[in-house]
């Protein structure tokens, strides 16, 4: 309990945090994987690899691309912008707030017209709900927990193993390669999702999204701002470390 108390992970709680984080990098590895076989191969959550494909369009002069694929990062990136302050301003009610607007902007991508090619309206809110997703949890040092994505994760993974060796992990090491292997099975399952149902498949994640806003919404009622489903000196989302706790 005195290690909860002293970190900035929200929640406190490892056995809600690493359940959670589990289930949501899986989640964003279905939608992604859904979304690049839906929208011709633009990725929902994996910036990196739209900003490679923005640069190829920028060489190639394909402008129409160029504005596609950018405006898929902005918008990711107003996601994260957009969670992030929502996190701060619901306190410990984040969990089920965040999870419930995801829920709900999985399931309006399927009521959005497709939009021209330039502007793929259809795919925006998908793109904004996993934006938003990143600003969810954090680890004991305050920072986001990468779970859109597993550049981060292989990294953190790989100076960790270091580190391990050296004596001195960090607390979030271990949680790295199961959040690669949970987004990694999310893939998986969103490409055969997707073979079987097309772009309907969105609603599976939307489901898993909405079981996890319930989930959070009633341990919240049950316990409160406690170390389950709060964090006891959280800052907002990659704060820096000087910022006080938000919850």
């Amino acid at each position: 309990m005195a290690a909860e108390k002293d970190t900035k992970a929200f929640p406190a709680a490892a056995s809600t945090r690493v359940p959670f984080a589990l289930a949501l990098s899986a989640l964003a590895g279905c939608a992604d994987a859904i979304g690049f076989l839906e929208f011709s191969q633009l990725f929902m959550s994996f910036m990196s690899g739209n900003t490679t494909r923005l640069g190829a369009a920028v060489s190639l002069g394909e402008w129409g691309n160029v504005t596609r694929v950018g405006s898929t990062i902005a918008l990711f990136c107003f996601g994260a912008f957009l969670g992030t302050l929502l996190a701060a301003a619901v306190g410990y009610w984040r969990l089920a707030v965040l999870l419930g607007l995801q829920a709900l902007l999985l399931c309006v991508g399927l009521v959005m017209p497709r939009g021209p090619f330039e502007f793929p309206l259809h795919a925006y809110p998908i793109v904004l709900a996993l934006g938003m997703q990143n600003a969810v949890l954090q680890d004991e040092e305050g920072r986001s927990l990468a779970l859109t994505y597993v550049t981060g994760a292989v990294v953190r993974f790989g100076t960790g193993l270091a580190n391990l060796l050296l004596g001195h992990p960090s607390p979030s090491f271990w949680i790295q390669a199961p959040l690669w292997a949970a987004l990694t099975v999310g893939a998986i399952t969103g490409g055969l999702l997707h073979g079987a149902f097309g772009e309907r498949a969105f609603l599976v994640p939307a489901v898993v999204a909405a079981v996890l806003a319930v989930i959070a919404l009633v341990m919240t009622l049950v316990h409160g701002d406690g170390p389950l489903v709060s964090g006891t000196k959280s800052p907002a989302p990659d704060a820096a470390a000087t910022a006080p706790p938000v919850v």
